[in-house]
């Protein structure tokens, strides 16, 4: 086996404290999706829209990374070929534990986009409606996110990744957003193995060969050193 790709999603930044798209209570609640993570929602109120993401920013940058980062972090380090993680959380919690090869396919709250020239630059903690672009001077700063109805980034060389995998796994995702949740049948079309880490099985859950119920934390640091035992 030369090649392990992984998706990511919302269920294994939840045990780091971080709210989930559905839970409730949390940031997301709060707000209607059409209102906080939409093209259309950052026309009518871009300042709700900063406020929102200032929120999260401020929250993950408190946040600390779990055992299921960290170990997927081993597992880039240790094994004897390539871990790509693919990750729909716009955190940077497999950054913080040690994961180098990350793709943000979501985009990500440390992250500043110009809507005019789609110049990239870190994102201060705090961002305004009407912040300048530091490379052609419009007022045109928004948060570098994947809004819905917006293309996910880095799709040509994810499908690549898939394409040459021999392991998919994915962690903490829901299977309702695609494409996403059209990873795994790409990866099987290519002849990978395939599994599922979840509380519960995802709508697509029954398109893996292996799935794992249980939390992050404890499923992930067995399956890894399941593998490196190998």
């Amino acid at each position: 086996m030369r090649k392990i790709v992984i998706l990511t999603g919302a269920g294994i930044s939840a045990e780091s404290g971080l709210g989930t798209f559905r839970a409730e209570g949390g940031l997301w609640a709060q707000h209607r999706i059409e209102d906080v993570a939409t093209p259309e929602g950052f026309a009518r109120d871009p300042k709700l829209v900063m406020e929102f993401y200032n929120a999260r920013r401020a929250q993950a940058a408190e946040a600390a990374p779990n055992e299921g980062h960290r170990a997927l972090a081993r597992l880039e380090q240790d094994f004897d070929g390539e871990v790509v993680v693919v990750t729909q959380n716009v955190d940077d919690l497999h950054e913080k534990a040690g994961s180098r090869k990350v793709m943000h396919m979501h985009g990500a709250l440390k992250s500043a986009l110009c809507a005019t020239c789609d110049h990239r630059w870190p994102a201060p903690l705090v961002m305004a409606p009407g912040d300048a672009c530091p490379a052609c001077e419009r007022p045109t700063a928004r948060p570098d996110i994947v809004w819905f109805g917006e293309m996910p980034y880095d799709m040509d060389e994810i499908f690549e990744h898939l394409a040459g995998a021999d392991l998919f796994a994915s962690i903490g995702t829901s299977g309702n957003v695609y494409p996403a949740a059209g990873f795994v049948a790409e990866a099987r079309r290519s002849g990978a193995r395939t599994v599922e880490f979840n509380i519960e099985p995802s709508l697509v859950g029954s398109q893996f060969d292996d799935i794992r119920i249980g939390s992050a934390s404890q499923t992930l640091p067995r399956w890894v050193e399941e593998l490196l035992a190998r």
